[in-house]
């Protein structure tokens, strides 16, 4: 999602700039981006700027604002790159998720436990959602990626720590 905004951003600036007032213009962008939203299945949230920079280049070009054009490229470029050397600085790649999912009953029982494991286990640990459907409450934490991490390690143990109780435990 990241990149999402490093290439939107600029790209919906040059759009907005190339079209100006032009309603053959602005149709054409509507029909474009319908046909991103509605036609193409999109993977990857950075698709989605990386077509948005393909149609403000277009765009741009058709309507001869070559410089802005040009500037786009560099902008997106120069930031891109800061972001790959930045790394995970400033981005949430380094961030990893984690949800848990508990059958009701069993997890009143061992709550402050399994939150006290978590906290030893995962740095920088933040609690997103909670939910409960069905009879199951499900967790989902954000934690900062550890090199090395021993994810078998972890579910032996926290298998062993729910007992009777059946988790389940989804992680990226």
């Amino acid at each position: 999602m990241h990149r999402t905004f490093i290439l939107g951003g600029p790209a919906i600036t040059t759009l907005f700039l190339g079209i100006q007032t032009s309603i053959p213009l602005s149709l054409g962008l509507l029909g474009a981006l319908s046909f991103v939203r509605f036609r193409t299945p999109v993977k990857d949230p950075a698709e989605i700027g990386f077509l948005l920079l393909l149609i403000a280049s277009s765009i741009g070009a058709a309507t001869e604002n070559y410089l802005i054009t040009i500037m786009l490229f560099i902008l997106v470029l120069v930031s891109l790159s800061i972001q790959r050397l930045m790394g995970d600085k400033f981005t949430l790649s380094g961030r990893g998720n984690v949800m848990i999912s508990v059958d009701q009953p069993s997890f009143r029982g061992f709550e402050k436990e399994l939150s006290r494991f978590l906290n030893e286990k995962l740095r920088g640990l933040t609690l997103e959602t909670i939910s409960v459907l069905d009879g199951r409450v499900s967790l989902h934490y954000q934690y900062r990626r550890q090199t090395g991490f021993d994810w078998p390690a972890f579910t032996n143990d926290l298998n062993q720590l729910a007992a009777d109780a059946k988790v389940e435990i989804f992680a990226g």
